[in-house]
């Protein structure tokens, strides 16, 4: 059965297409920048061609049938209907999805009732979901939500101390993020580690230009760094994380700022590590120079302290820790954060092996010593196979 797993952002979209149950890849891509004049296409097929283009894609309609084009024009596909299943990663679910559901009218309303809680996401992730459907109406099609692996929180972990009734009328609590990450990798690390996944203690830190750290408990989602959206938490790319609310206000005031979506954005876009930095969002640029820049080493410090912040407070919470996961473009690819953030736990009897922490790759490895008291790994997070995967369940349903 071919599946294609769909990852829609606001302005891109990336694809796998896998022959399942095998989980074959059969091809993989990307469209950048769409709405604009030089958007970019990126095609691979499994034996390793690869097809690159720059052309004019107005909007992320135009690139669903721009993909569907190509897949026939370079002889991936040969008919439509060889595509049996589509799934589409969904950022909010909300409370209304608790797990991946097949798409009907219904689910389509639901998730644009609950848009405004993305709104650079939700509304593109409805465009691909509505021109998917019409490009194939005889596949399963099937919506993944990052939120629904969080929805095991406990009350205490996901409801904020504000009035109550904000929950109650306006759906005001934590949701969390990479719920479908966080998902895939705790169940690699409980392989890695040779002990069912319903035994452990894990803490996953997927840092990319997004981050959440996530404590998993017994297999579940046990709490999550990111909140009502996914502004909150640690240090990020353009992201500030966690910070006094006062601070908004205050700052509005300084600047001489009236719109709170302004302020909102500064929050979300010129924060983070390049806010600190003044250099980059991209952790790579900054540590390049961060033996001769303060604010770069700055950076990288607060980011870091962070990641151990969030691992102390939910060793604490759930009573032990047995496994602390790396992932996603940070966490898989920076050995130096990896370093940083294991010598800053070495208190709790964490070790070092330097020469797993040194590889990168594809494959999960342990990175902590053979006598380390927590099994620390990196593990290359997948999103689009565990979509695939609730497909091709859900198809069989």
């Amino acid at each position: 059965m071919e599946i294609l797993a769909v990852n829609s952002g606001s302005s891109s979209f990336k694809f796998k297409l896998y022959n399942m149950p095998e989980e074959t890849v059969i091809s993989s891509g990307q469209i950048e920048r769409i709405g604009l004049e030089d958007s970019i296409i990126t095609i691979k097929h499994h034996d390793g061609e690869k097809y690159e283009s720059t052309e004019k894609i107005a909007d992320h309609k135009a690139a669903v049938q721009k993909l569907m084009d190509m897949l026939l024009d370079l002889n991936i596909i040969e008919d439509y209907s060889e595509i049996e299943g589509v799934g589409h990663r969904v950022v909010a679910g909300g409370e209304v999805f608790d797990h991946s559901v097949v798409v009907d009218d219904k689910v389509i309303e639901q998730i644009n009732d609950i848009a405004e809680m993305a709104p650079l996401h939700n509304p593109a992730n409805l465009i691909g979901i509505k021109a998917f459907k019409k490009i194939l109406p005889e596949a399963t099609s099937v919506v993944v939500f990052d939120t629904a692996f969080h929805q095991t929180m406990p009350e205490e972990n996901y409801i904020y101390s504000v009035p109550y009734e904000w929950y109650e009328k306006y759906g005001v609590r934590r949701y969390g993020a990479h719920g479908t990450s966080h998902r895939y990798v705790s169940a690699e690390a409980a392989k890695l580690m040779g002990r069912p996944l319903e035994d452990l203690k894990i803490v996953s830190c997927h840092v990319g230009a997004g981050a959440s750290i996530c404590a998993i408990k017994n297999g579940k989602s046990f709490d999550i760094s990111m909140g009502f959206t996914p502004l909150t938490g640690i240090t990020m790319a353009t992201r500030s994380g966690d910070i006094d609310v006062s601070l908004v206000s205050f700052m509005m005031n300084k600047l001489h700022i009236d719109s709170i979506q302004e302020m909102v954005d500064k929050l979300n876009h010129e924060s983070g590590l390049l806010g600190i930095s003044g250099i980059s969002p991209d952790s790579r640029d900054i540590l390049a120079v961060e033996d001769t820049n303060h604010r770069a080493k700055l950076a990288m410090d607060i980011m870091n302290k962070d990641i151990v912040k969030y691992i102390g407070q939910y060793a604490f919470e759930m009573g032990g820790l047995d496994g602390i996961i790396f992932t996603a473009g940070v966490g898989e690819n920076s050995q130096e954060t990896r370093e940083d953030v294991m010598k800053r736990l070495a208190f709790a009897g964490v070790t070092i092996n330097e020469e797993e922490n040194a590889k990168r790759g594809d494959v999960a490895n342990i990175v902590s010593g053979p006598d380390s008291k927590v099994t620390v790994m990196r593990i290359p997070t997948d999103e689009e196979v565990m979509i695939a995967r609730d497909v091709l369940a859900l198809s069989k349903k």
